[in-house]
């Protein structure tokens, strides 16, 4: 079992680069550099704004003719003189490097609070790639029966339904087919964060009024789908221990590599626990400043006496 501490750490990088700008935030340059044999020169940023309608011709222009004036960079320039917007300018650089993120921001219509998908070089988004890597080597090796893992917080508010989302569209984004599950039958949230309608759901799927046709993949994100809570249950606890939630599980993880599954908090409910128990691990999400320690070892020894691989702790203060 991975310490607490361990994954604290590494996640407190968000914290640490909350304040710093990104490495790289903008390219463009007036050098070209010669293309390698036999493959064509990659489009130069202002040609990508321009074939995407963010900038035009004569404004492309105007940037090329400032920069000979200066030596500031191309999208530092066209978001200074108010052409493009600078997340127009980071999801050109995201697609330049082949960082997958929403395919077309204008039609994916995509929610600001998916910042792994609207904002890919930002510094948060950074740290959820630090901590989705420290995932894969501890429990999304490919060891069977290791596809699911329960995401849950101490108490409400402490941004782990925002941490759960983000991480999926970070796993989605490396290639992997991620199902993110609401299992937060009381206060459900993901349907608000990416947009959907929440009729039937995972409840209507457990009840069996449903479905797996209540699964949706996202809009501009391929390679993730959500299954959203459906109508609140006057037994949610009931819901989740029955088999059915434990099938529904081992059946999606032969569709999926990645299972995220979004709990309701641990001082809220029992379900959490439940929801740990069937994916077998667990990621707790602290609020910076606000969650104690002695909250988080409590929690994990509870859980831990129950079986449950207990990954480490993350803080958030987005």
């Amino acid at each position: 079992m991975t310490s607490i501490s361990a994954m604290k750490d590494a996640s407190e990088h968000h914290s640490r680069a909350a304040g710093q700008q990104p490495l790289v935030r903008t390219v463009g340059t007036s050098y070209a550099m010669p293309a390698a044999a036999g493959r064509a020169a990659a489009p130069r940023i202002g040609e990508i704004l321009v074939a995407d309608g963010r900038m035009t011709p004569q404004q492309v222009e105007q940037v090329l003719e400032a920069q000979k004036r200066g030596n500031q960079r191309f999208g530092e320039l066209a978001v200074k003189m108010g052409f493009v917007t600078e997340q127009h300018v980071e999801a050109v650089l995201a697609r330049q490097f082949g960082l997958p993120t929403a395919t077309d921001l204008s039609n994916a219509k995509l929610p600001s609070k998916i910042v792994a998908a609207m904002r890919p070089l930002s510094p948060f988004v950074e740290s959820m790639r630090t901590l989705r890597s420290q995932l894969m080597m501890r429990w999304f090796d490919g060891t069977p029966q290791q596809s699911a893992l329960a995401i849950t917080s101490v108490d409400r508010g402490d941004g782990k339904s925002f941490i759960c989302a983000n991480l999926a569209v970070a796993f989605s984004q490396l290639g992997e087919r991620t199902l993110l599950i609401d299992a937060d039958l009381r206060h459900a949230t993901q349907h608000q964060i990416f947009g959907l309608k929440n009729s039937m759901g995972l409840s209507g799927v457990l009840s069996g009024r449903a479905g797996l046709e209540e699964v949706a993949v996202i809009e501009g994100l391929p390679n993730l789908a959500i299954l959203p809570s459906g109508p609140t249950p006057p037994n949610p606890l009931e819901l989740l221990g029955r088999p059915d939630f434990a099938k529904l599980l081992n059946d999606m993880s032969t569709e999926f590599d990645v299972i995220l599954v979004d709990t309701p908090s641990a001082q809220e409910a029992a379900d959490a626990h439940v929801v740990a128990q069937r994916a077998r691990a667990a990621l707790l999400v602290g609020r910076k400043d606000k969650t104690r320690s002695k909250e988080i070892a409590q929690l994990t020894g509870i859980l831990s006496n129950s079986g449950i691989n207990v990954l480490g702790a993350t803080l958030n203060e987005y």
